[in-house]
């Protein structure tokens, strides 16, 4: 793993997630805690970005919607312009991009591939420790806000 890592981060918006509805459609991976991933080929070359959508600490899924139904019911919901089942305030903080596979590539090029990819520009992007990020997560117990330790971070 490089010392540090691009990243790409972007706020929780009804816009970004009827974007990732519209053009990475249902997630690859879906976790019980309301995390969703992405990963596709939208780097130089088909180079790998991973794609994740991280969970509000505190969000519990309803017990009748299945992991694999969180995000397309609620982002589906949102790209219709329809009110979603859930307020997606309450299940997700914001969206992280990142080379796939520790690939140590610049920040500004990941910026650009997946500015590109999703049609939303980020909200900060740069070079992180990413062992910092897994350790604060370790001592929070896992509550830590991933996407707020990010824009810190990022600065």
């Amino acid at each position: 793993m490089p010392d540090l890592a691009a990243t790409c981060v972007w706020r929780l918006r009804p816009s970004l997630l009827a974007a990732l509805h519209q053009r990475f459609g249902a997630p690859a991976d879906t976790y019980g805690n309301g995390s969703q991933t992405w990963l596709r080929s939208d780097g130089p070359d088909g180079m790998p970005i991973e794609w994740r959508l991280h969970p509000c600490a505190d969000f519990t899924r309803p017990p009748d919607l299945a992991a694999d139904q969180l995000f397309t019911q609620v982002a589906a919901a949102i790209a219709a312009g329809e009110d979603p089942r859930l307020d997606p305030t309450a299940v997700w903080t914001g969206l992280e991009a990142a080379w796939a596979f520790d690939e140590d590539l610049p920040a500004d090029q990941l910026d650009a591939c997946a500015a590109a990819a999703l049609g939303v520009e980020p909200d900060a992007s740069g070079a992180i420790d990413r062992r910092d990020l897994g350790r604060a997560w370790e001592r929070s117990g896992g509550r830590l806000d991933v996407i707020a330790h990010l824009l810190d971070a990022l600065g």
